[in-house]
């Protein structure tokens, strides 16, 4: 990497800072895609959290002038960044998804699933949001999926589920913030073990997907996320298999199943020819993501099954 200096006579306001953070975080050749895209806008989340200030401020405090002890954190999380290629989220440890704020940590990936404009939409026309009382979560992360979409669903409870212990004390956490222990209720489960007799409108997952290839192929910044959440074998879809196969089992007659596998899709549509996956198409950005129902996978039970056997 080339020697960054991190001394910063000279600047003076919000402006300055954000130019220059994100001057530094292109010198160091920084990837990007944990909420931001770009160099600025990443040196933006880092330059607001540092100072206390919400998402967006009026313009006027763009020109304000920072405190030396202001001037020295903000110099110092710039260094974290680069240094560690850790995601901001991670050091600020928070992301927005859906226009909601939570916790997360290095046990959880960062919130940046494209179904959060699903949400915004109340997952019209798949579900009526009045009558749905029941949500399942699977591979729930921090929470963030299963906790927004109690705003679509104001009649819901949603259950979130994950095999990791740590994962789930961050989703506690993001439950415990919003005051949603009524509504919404963190399960230590592999995908549905544990969720024996439960029924749900709509089964929604983000689950691991990357492939073999693309894994040993990932940016220092994926690889500071838990492999966990991210490996999935070697075409990306050793949990979308059990997903696929078990989900009638568990959704109610007009259920739902929605779920996120991104680059994947091409290994989805390879594997299941015959299912009549709907694709989404995302204004916001995103890829990969399918809607199927009850109904439909019933239709196709044995080919759903076959896939869960190993090869001969």
């Amino acid at each position: 990497m080339t020697n960054i200096n991190y001394q910063y006579e000279g600047l003076e306001n919000v402006t300055d800072f954000i130019r220059w953070g994100g001057s530094l975080f292109k010198q160091a050749e920084l990837f990007f895609g944990h909420g931001t895209d770009n160099a600025f806008d990443e040196a933006k989340v880092l330059v607001f959290f540092a100072l206390h200030l919400p998402a967006e401020v009026p313009e006027l405090y763009w020109q304000a002038k920072l405190t030396q002890p202001e001037k020295q954190r903000v110099s110092e999380l710039f260094q974290r960044r680069i240094e560690t290629r850790k995601p901001a989220a991670y050091l600020t440890g928070e992301a927005w998804f859906a226009g909601l704020r939570f916790i997360v940590n290095e046990h959880t990936l960062v919130p940046r699933s494209p179904i959060a404009e699903l949400i915004e939409q109340n997952y019209a026309p798949w579900v009526e949001a009045e009558s749905v009382t029941n949500v399942l979560d699977l591979c729930t992360g921090s929470g963030c999926i299963g906790i927004a979409s109690l705003k679509a669903f104001p009649n819901a409870e949603v259950d979130l589920v994950d095999i990791s212990p740590e994962a789930l004390a961050v989703a506690q956490q993001n439950i415990d913030q919003y005051g949603l222990n009524e509504f919404a209720h963190a399960i230590e489960s592999d995908l549905y073990s544990s969720l024996e007799g439960k029924k749900y409108d709509l089964i929604v997952s983000n689950p691991p997907y990357v492939d073999e290839i693309e894994m040993n192929a990932l940016p220092e910044e994926f690889k500071q996320e838990p492999s966990l959440g991210l490996a999935a074998g070697h075409d990306g879809l050793d949990l979308v298999r059990k997903i696929l196969a078990e989900a009638p089992k568990y959704l109610k007659e007009d259920g739902v199943l929605i779920v996120e596998v991104g680059v994947s899709q091409y290994f989805v549509e390879q594997t299941y020819p015959e299912l009549p996956l709907y694709w989404f198409e995302f204004e916001n950005g995103g890829e990969g993501v399918f809607a199927i129902q009850k109904s439909e996978l019933e239709l196709f039970q044995d080919i759903l099954d076959a896939q869960l056997l190993p090869a001969e």
